[in-house]
């Protein structure tokens, strides 16, 4: 979950009449894994729920590394392993690299980085940082940020993966203005993973994005699962409907989780914390039930109204 005013605890307090008895408590499918969905053309599957960390890695200069290390180590310990983030500055990047790389992580965790430069050198240079900061000879998953220098960057990233220094390639967008020339873009190439933002409250991605990348056989890592916490502000102190009990739900966090991962297209999806008790929870809303459609309709209608 995205850190909001609007802590889980008061959400939970303002549920009355919400048969708490009836619903999972946080260690009940302590024995159960993660799920997991197969990357589209492999043999190898992802954990549903993943980790975008640019905010705590970002947080590194004032916090210092371990609360990005707690956030991890609860990631793995709940059966994740997906974690998203995106060169910034050198110093973060680097105690970013000495996180992932202790050895109760470094062979946990599946890195997912990116590139935003624009020129063929400028990209390569870019690319050779994040290895030496991140202390990775190869890293899982390198994308081309936001579209940006597409064609150029693309080329790049197909001699990484011909060098071996990258195992997947893919691309990123977080707004619907760039859902057009992705789609151009995967019409004529294929990625092996597209991430797109997609939410309970942002849902065009439903509309051509996800049925795209299903027929191609390309897999999904989704981003703002919250909309960057705007979702909880606009629902403020408003209780979680009780019939969201139905698919083991507490939260708005897991409201909006349990609305997304029924999708077929859907590999993984990016939570952004800083907080280890939100990554648990988050987690933990890729366990029990999961909605059926007509109740994934109601969720939407119920949204719609906020």
């Amino acid at each position: 979950m995205t850190d909001s005013t609007l802590t889980r605890r008061d959400v939970l307090a303002a549920i009355p009449g919400l048969g708490l008895a009836a619903l999972p408590a946080s260690g009940a499918f302590a024995q159960e894994e993660m799920p997991r969905r197969r990357i589209p053309g492999t043999d190898e599957s992802l954990p549903v729920i993943g980790l975008g960390s640019s905010k705590p890695v970002t947080q590194i200069a004032e916090r210092g590394p371990e609360p990005l290390a707690n956030v991890l180590r609860t990631l793995v310990d709940n059966g994740g392993s997906v974690v998203d983030t995106w060169p910034r500055n050198p110093d973060n990047d680097a105690a970013f690299g000495e996180v992932i790389s202790r050895p109760e992580l470094r062979d946990e965790l599946f890195i997912a980085s990116k590139i935003d430069r624009s020129g063929r050198e400028e990209g390569a240079r870019q690319f050779r940082d994040t290895l030496r900061l991140y202390r990775r000879d190869a890293i899982d998953l390198l994308q081309v940020f936001s579209l940006t220098d597409l064609d150029t960057q693309w080329k790049n990233l197909q001699d990484f993966r011909e060098q071996g220094t990258v195992r997947y390639l893919g691309v990123t967008v977080a707004t619907k203005d760039l859902y057009e020339p992705l789609a151009r873009f995967v019409e004529k190439e294929k990625p092996d993973f597209v991430q797109v933002n997609y939410s309970i409250s942002e849902r065009e991605a439903e509309e051509r994005m996800l049925p795209l990348m299903q027929d191609r056989g390309i897999a999904v890592i989704v981003n703002r699962p919250f909309m960057n916490g705007d979702l909880f502000a606009a629902l403020g102190d408003r209780p979680v409907p009780e019939w969201a009990a139905e698919f083991h739900c507490r939260t708005w966090a897991e409201f909006s989780l349990k609305y997304i991962l029924p999708h077929p297209a859907i590999t993984c999806v990016l939570t952004e914390t800083s907080n280890p008790a939100h990554m648990r929870e988050n987690a933990r809303a890729a366990f029990g039930r999961l909605p059926d459609a007509a109740q994934r309709r109601r969720m939407a209608e119920l949204i719609d109204t906020v």
